[in-house]
């Protein structure tokens, strides 16, 4: 049995053939298109189904696959009739109007009931559901469901209206994690009623043919993208676990961390798993900070430029994007940067240095799993393991965590056996000064008072 896997990121867009031994058999990428229509920035919803329509397509007809998978990025909804969107899909990277935020933030539920923290933009995608009924409220009167990003392209696909608990669960505004139902929101706005039956992750849920050869597809339930990294090493049976999935967002997921140790203010919440647990995390945006910091690096980072960095001191200090635990706070580069790949070794210096302290902040200290695009080569991870060395680090065997746990529950929502492969030891860099380099990082934004509570954390 072979599956495709969509993988919607806000950046890239991927697609995935795996075979049930675990390896990745072909791949495509696209990037998505946001666009301005009526006043929004919308998704080019037209231009990414026709990508992905014939990616699938082309994956039909080279590899016979019999079903077709999503994963995708968090923060994102959709307006649905019987047949079409009632509404572009939102891009999360927009402000609603000042006067339109002061009276929707007042109905937002506690961070209490939700332990989703009020976030800028729409990182709560319950207040962008707000905005829109308030400019548009044809769009919400229209609609017949209320969907999960990854819901509907599983939806789009041919597959039913579904909701899903790991989505909905993603710092949306919606959802109560102790109660493990919606919260007050939904009801106060009487969106309940709008919100498809619950399928599990992976479950198939209609069915479509592909390719010329037109042989039926199953269509599985989709799955929030860092909930599918997670699930991929949990499966796996490797003990506690905490895992650090990277791309755009840099995730950081510890089962294990007491809910009562979540700082609202310091982008640090519940996120929920395929199965409805609540699951302690903090965030940062160091996919896209890594690219701002490094002016869009795309190449390898010899450990050489990393030690010239730290000898010469040079760093950057928080924050080149919005959320993350150090909010509040204008990004810069302390010292002379000299040459892009010495930029793009501070850019790496920065995320593990922000990864470390949110190591911290979420109180990991079991193994760290360490996966997704930053880790390319394993750089980052090495240098997570030699700021840490009192704790232990692996690293997913490909960079693809998020596609392989989301293909890992569609195979066994049919009951096949799907052999991903288990992650590596990580051995730590071997770099002078990285310790007295983070000292300095943290005295500088010590100011903070995240910083100075981190200071006595796990080292």
């Amino acid at each position: 049995m072979k599956v495709a896997v969509l993988d919607f990121g806000k950046t890239n867009s991927k697609l995935f053939v795996f075979g049930q031994d675990g390896r990745i058999l072909d791949e495509r990428r696209t990037k998505p298109d946001w666009i301005r229509k009526g006043g929004f920035s919308v998704l080019d919803e037209a231009a990414l189904y026709d990508w992905a329509l014939q990616a699938v397509n082309e994956a039909a007809d080279a590899h016979g696959i019999e079903g077709l998978m999503v994963s995708g990025h968090g923060c994102t909804f959709a307006l649905v009739d019987h047949a079409a969107l009632t509404h572009p899909i939102l891009d999360y990277e927009q402000e609603p109007p000042a006067e339109i935020a002061a009276r929707i933030d007042r109905r937002i539920p506690d961070f209490a009931e939700t332990f989703s923290p009020r976030l800028p933009l729409g990182f709560n995608y319950g207040r962008h559901m707000l905005w829109l009924k308030e400019v548009e409220p044809g769009a919400f009167s229209a609609a017949k469901a209320i969907l999960g990003y990854p819901q509907y392209w599983s939806w789009r696909f041919g597959g039913s209206a579904v909701s899903e608990v790991s989505y909905l669960g993603c710092h949306s505004h919606l959802w109560a994690p102790r109660r493990r139902d919606f919260s007050s929101l939904v009801d106060a706005e009487g969106w309940r009623s709008r919100m498809p039956a619950f399928a599990r992750a992976g479950a198939v849920t209609g069915e479509r043919r592909f390719g010329e050869t037109g042989k039926p597809v199953a269509i599985h339930n989709g799955v929030h993208d860092s909930n599918a990294a997670l699930h991929a090493y949990q499966r796996q049976g490797l003990g506690p676990l905490t895992v650090v999935s990277t791309g755009t967002w840099v995730i950081v997921l510890n089962p294990d961390c007491p809910l009562d140790a979540l700082d609202r203010d310091r982008d640090m919440l519940v996120n929920v798993d395929v199965d409805g647990g609540p699951v302690p995390t903090i965030r940062f945006m160091g996919g896209r900070e890594f690219a701002a910091i490094s002016g869009n690096w795309q190449g390898a980072i010899a450990p050489a430029s990393i030690q010239r960095a730290i000898d010469a001191g040079i760093m950057a200090l928080p924050s080149f994007a919005p959320g993350g635990p150090l909010p509040g706070r204008t990004g810069e580069i302390l010292g002379p940067v000299s040459g892009a790949e010495q930029r793009a070794a501070v850019a790496l210096l920065y995320v593990a240095l922000m990864i470390d302290l949110s190591l911290d902040l979420i109180h990991s200290s079991n193994t760290v799993i360490v996966d997704g695009g930053l880790n390319a080569g394993g750089l980052l991870a090495g240098l997570l393991a030699a700021l840490r060395p009192g704790q232990s680090f692996m690293q997913g065997a490909t960079l693809e965590g998020s596609a392989t746990g989301a293909a890992a529950l569609a195979f066994e929502s049919v009951g096949r056996e799907f052999a991903a492969d288990t992650p590596e030891p990580v051995r730590a860099a071997s770099l002078k000064g990285l310790a007295g380099y983070r000292d300095r990082w943290r005295g500088l934004i010590a100011g903070s008072k995240i910083a100075g509570a981190a200071a006595g954390g796990a080292q």
